[in-house]
This record gives C-alpha cells, structure tokens and sequence, in this order.
C-alpha cells in the first residue's frame, strides 16, 4: 500500500470517529497548521474541544453521534447561554449544563450511570448530581488515549 493511501486511510479513520466532514476537518487543519507548535497534535486537541466530543466524553452521551443530536435539541446550556452547535470550541472554565427540563430524560440518566465505567479525561470534571461539568485545562495529546498517528494527516495536507 502507498504512502498516500495510509495517509488517506488515517485522515478518513479520524474523521469518521469524530463524525466530521471534509471541509470542517480541512478548516481544523489549516487553524491548527497556524498555530505555533506542532501540527498534529493542535489538530488532536482543536477537535477535542468541540462540544459535541466534551458531552461524549463527560458521559452525558453513550457516542458522538449521540451527543450531537442531544445538542440539537437544546438540551445543554454552556456558562448558562444556548449552544447547540457541534463544533463549538470550549474553552477552560465552561461550565457545561444540562437543562433542568432535560434532567428527567431517560437516555440521559442512563448514559449518566454509564459514566463510572468510562470513566471522564482528566481534562475535564463531572459533577453529575448538579447534571454539569467543567472543562478545566485543554486537553494534552497524551490524554488522547485514541491510536491516531496524526503525523500522517499532517504529511497528507503538506503535500
């Protein structure tokens, strides 16, 4: 197999994990490309700060996909303002709320009880007895558990 095709193999894998399209990762990639520092894990980090992966990872959604929906439908407050959209970067200090009229949904609280075998990042803080959670630092590549080798995403947008 070529060069190229693992590359392309790569960037589809993580595309199709974070349910992105072409055009939003391309736009990930040419902002993380800007920033100072390594590429590949900028990249990393820019879309793991989008809402819809921080309610994934928090355990208020058993998938991503799930979680996006759940933002859709106005379920979640962040610092008390309406957010729902997906790819909305949080930053240190949100606080990530969901609705009081929300807090009765069945498939929340399941996802909610879920939580204690998945575990939430250390990037992140869970308060599920007040149904929010805080974002407290940015997330490092190394707390990306996910096997990702992102320098070959990086090689494929170089070219």
């Amino acid at each position: 197999m070529s060069d190229y095709a693992i590359q392309l193999r790569e960037k589809q894998k993580v595309k199709y994990m974070y349910g992105m399209l072409e055009g939003q990762f391309r736009n990930f990639f040419y902002k993380a490309d800007m920033a100072k520092g390594v590429t590949g894990e900028h990249l990393l980090v820019m879309i793991e700060r989008r809402l819809d992966n921080t309610l994934y990872r928090l355990g208020f959604a058993s998938s991503r996909d799930q979680a996006r929906q759940l933002l859709r439908h106005n379920h979640f407050l962040v610092n008390n303002r309406k957010v729902n959209i997906p790819s909305f970067q949080v930053n240190v200090g949100d606080v990530i709320t969901l609705k009081e009229k929300s807090r009765k949904n069945d498939l929340i609280t399941d996802n909610m009880e879920g939580v204690a075998r998945r575990g939430v990042p250390s990037w992140l803080e869970l308060d599920s007895s007040n149904f929010q959670g805080t974002v407290k630092a940015l997330p490092n590549r190394e707390e990306i558990t996910m096997p990702i080798q992102e320098q070959l995403i990086v090689e494929l947008y170089s070219k």
